[in-house]
Order: C-alpha cells, then structure tokens, then sequence
C-alpha cells in the first residue's frame, strides 16, 4: 500500500508487475486500479473453484474407499454440502469484516471444510473460538493500539496464522477420518480409544488456542493490576510476551470451557447412543483445563522464547530489537505464530492421555 501511494504521487518507483500492465496496455490509473482489482477477483474464483473440485474429489475418494473396503462410512452428499457452503459462508463474513486477510480466508476455508466433514463437534468448536476470538481482537481496539505496536485493524489474521492456530487441528481431523470415517462418535476409551484420544487432541488444541487468544485480549485491557512474567514473577509492562495476570488466567478458563460447551452440546445433538456409553460431561471441564494451562505453557514458551523490549520512543512493548529499546525477557528464537503452534502441540499431544485416567468409565 505504501509503494503504491507512492508510485501515484510520482516519488516512488513501480512494481515490475504494474510496468508490465502499462507498457501492455496504456490505461488511466483509475484502470489501473479497476484491473488490479479484476485480477484478484478472478484469482479468488479460480482458487474458490479449485477447492470446490478438491473437495468433491475427497467425497468420490471417501465414497470409492467405502464401497471397496466396506469398513468406513462415506461421506454422505449433504455433509460435503454443508462442510463447503457453511464455512464458505463464515469465511466471506470473516474477510467483510476483516478479521482474515485473502491468505487467511483460503486457509480457514480449507481447515474448517476438514474438521466440519470430519465431525460436526470438530466444526462447532472451531466456530466458537473463530467468533469469539475475532469478537474480543477488536473489543477496546483504542486501548489495544497504545500497548501493541503490531495491532492490526479488525485483528487480520493471514494463513500463517490460521494454520498455527488450526494446523494441528486439521492433521487430527484428517487422522480421525482415516481411523473412524466422518460421522460423531461419543467419546468413549473403553470402546473407542483412538478416535476418543484424536477427539480430546483435537479439542485440547482449540481450547488451547481459545484460551490463549481470550487471556490476551481480555486480560490486557480489563486488568486492574500489573502483569507478571511468569518465570520470575517480577511486575513488567503491559503487553510482555509471557506476562500473565488473575483476569487473564480466569480468561483463558473461560475461554477453553466456551469451547469445551461446542463441543458437549453438538454431541447432545448429533450423537444418537449416548445413553450407552461414557458421561460426556467431562468434555467442558477437559475444554476449560486445556484452555488455562494451555495459556499458562503459552506465556512461559513466550516468555523463554520470545524477545521482548520497551522502546523508548514508541512508548510501547516491542517483539524485535530495535536500537531504543530496553530488553525486558525472553531470547528472539519465535515469534508469537511459533509460539501458538508449540503450546497446541503440547498440549493436544499430553492433554489426552492425561484425560484417560481421569475420564469416567461405563
């Protein structure tokens, strides 16, 4: 954006493509900015289509697998209606309203059309900590300007961050297909220990995800105290990779348990032998535990792992060094993507076994 004001008012040079376009074809700028436009629009399409093909391709594999092993369930036509239309649907909301960028709405189509095809619990949830996230990124946006010096307008999320904060979900979803077919299952380890381990796994990465996003965007703006770095417990600025406080703790308790709800009540809904298997009630107190410690490795990950410095002349906390300012914690080996990834992957690989000895038996 800043090459291009620059190009129109003639102290800046223009990109090799926009050369190109008017050694081609001599046109107004206003036409050149209609093209461009034009160009991305048909670009969307053909990607859109493309994911359309893909995803009718998955359902003829599923339906082909199904009647040649005759072991799993295919994909019935309007669970693949459903899975393309209603993330498609959220999706294009999300991007109006510019909560994703066009990298982040490929991604999110490709991840929720995996988790809502796989088990429509997988789809709620991952709903649930959409909204509710993209909601609180932009709730006191005012506030979060003056203590985050990479606030983005509307919280953008691109496909990197989709897929740190949804790449371990979609792996499982994909794994539970292959194991269990679509369709909802209770969560039962004493009849379906696999597909319950990848069910919790899954879950306790999205709790985790949820938490963590509910802690930093609740707990930075209503905490009346000063935040703590986790390891040291010293009091540091607002907006420390790492720093923790009670209304971000509870936050992130809250924000897991939103999660965990998703998922107990779409079980309610869609899963008819409930009556003869485990209790599913656990799953709201496994979402909100995922969702606090999830936060609590996310804050020591970033923390240890993530620099941190006061710049002088920004009056804010940085994530890079720059030459006015003060290191506050942590060493620059990841960036907060990275660092979301890694608690997911922690606790979506310890979470579920440690759900097994506490989980109630039929």
């Amino acid at each position: 954006m800043r090459g291009e004001a620059a190009g129109r008012d003639g102290g800046g040079a223009r990109s090799p493509r926009e050369q190109v376009f008017s050694f081609l074809l001599p046109m107004s700028y206003y036409q050149e900015d209609f093209f461009r436009e034009y160009l991305k629009m048909m670009a969307n399409m053909v990607i859109l289509n493309l994911l359309i093909c893909i995803s009718l391709g998955f359902w003829i594999v599923s339906m082909t697998a199904s009647t040649y092993y005759g072991t799993l369930r295919p994909i019935s036509p309007w669970r693949w209606l459903f899975s393309v239309l209603v993330p498609l649907i959220i999706v294009t909301q999300g991007f109006k309203k510019k909560s994703l960028d066009h990298s982040g709405a490929l991604g999110g189509l490709v991840v929720g059309f995996i988790l809502t095809v796989a088990n429509y619990s997988f789809f709620s949830s991952l709903f649930v900590f959409f909204v509710t996230s993209s909601k609180l990124t932009k709730w006191k946006k005012d506030i979060k300007k003056q203590i985050d010096s990479e606030y983005k307008e509307g919280g953008q999320r691109n496909w990197v961050q989709v897929f740190c904060n949804g790449g371990v979900p979609t792996e499982l979803a994909l794994l539970y297909m292959i194991e269990n077919g679509p369709g909802e299952i209770p969560i039962d380890f004493s009849k379906e220990y696999t597909a319950s381990w990848m069910c919790l796994s899954l879950l306790g990465a999205l709790a985790c995800s949820a938490g963590d996003t509910w802690a930093s965007e609740i707990g930075s703006v209503m905490s009346k105290s000063k935040p703590r770095l986790i390891t040291t417990w010293e009091q540091v600025p607002v907006g420390t990779n790492g720093a923790v406080t009670l209304v971000g703790l509870l936050s992130s308790l809250l924000g897991g348990m939103a999660v965990g709800i998703a998922y107990f009540v779409t079980q309610l809904i869609f899963v008819t032998d409930l009556e003869m298997s485990a209790p599913q009630w656990p799953i709201i107190v496994f979402g909100a535990a995922a969702g606090l410690l999830g936060s609590v490795v996310d804050s020591y990950l970033g923390a240890t792992m993530q620099y941190s410095g006061f710049d002088q002349t920004l009056g804010t906390v940085v994530n890079h060094q720059t030459k006015d300012s003060k290191h506050i914690s942590g060493k620059p080996i990841l960036d907060n993507n990275a660092v979301n990834l890694f608690s997911s992957v922690i606790i979506a690989l310890v979470f579920p076994g440690t759900a097994w000895f506490f989980w109630p038996r039929d």
